[in-house]
């Protein structure tokens, strides 16, 4: 059982609060509901005698927080290059209601826009992916969400760039340091150098 108070965490919706604990008839059946109240003042009722089967948890402790954000400066995992499977499998992931796992999918599809761009679907799972990512790391951490958003992008970009973003470059500093080791930089130090070597 959970308790008013309490910071929870419910599949595909995110982390939220419970408000309260009340009965209520639906179709004819008295049955207790959790009154959770998720970001953006949305409330959502999850029958107490359900919240464990439908995956509802506490959320994770600042110690845990630290470890998801360290996902996020990961290189991606393998992702199927079949668009049906992959957005499949990025599903489950998130139903799982495990944060480490959508953070997994917030890297991944994030790497993926960068890189080629997303289609509309999996845009939109991206987008959702980030919000119940944020919503539970703002309560884990007691920050605002536009600090976690923050901290989210700046850790992706980062890992992007160390995993990504320097293929390139790194060519092009190799063929420079080629070119400088054959071009002298200061003409003077060659008459220096053969006046010691002749001392």
């Amino acid at each position: 059982m959970f308790n008013v108070g309490d910071k929870i965490v419910y599949p595909m919706h995110g982390a939220g609060t419970i408000d309260a604990i009340e009965e209520k008839n639906i179709l004819g059946e008295n049955q207790s509901y959790y009154i959770i109240k998720m970001p953006g003042e949305v409330k959502v009722m999850v029958p107490t005698n359900k919240a464990e089967q439908v995956g509802v948890r506490n959320i994770i402790n600042k110690d845990e927080a630290v470890k998801v954000i360290s996902i996020l400066g990961e290189d991606e995992t393998e992702m199927s290059q079949n668009w049906n499977k992959r957005y499949r499998d990025n599903m489950d992931k998130m139903k799982s209601g495990d944060i480490y796992e959508v953070a997994d999918v917030v890297r991944n599809l994030s790497f993926k826009q960068k890189e080629k761009g997303l289609s509309t679907g999996e845009k939109k799972m991206l987008s959702n992916a980030k919000q119940i990512l944020v919503s539970e790391l703002v309560l884990a951490e007691h920050a605002s969400q536009s600090e976690v958003e923050e901290q989210i992008e700046n850790k992706i970009n980062l890992s992007f760039d160390e995993y990504r973003g320097n293929s390139q470059p790194a060519e092009e500093d190799i063929s420079k340091k080629i070119i400088n080791r054959f071009i002298p930089f200061n003409e003077d130090s060659l008459p220096e150098d053969n006046n010691n070597t002749e001392a």
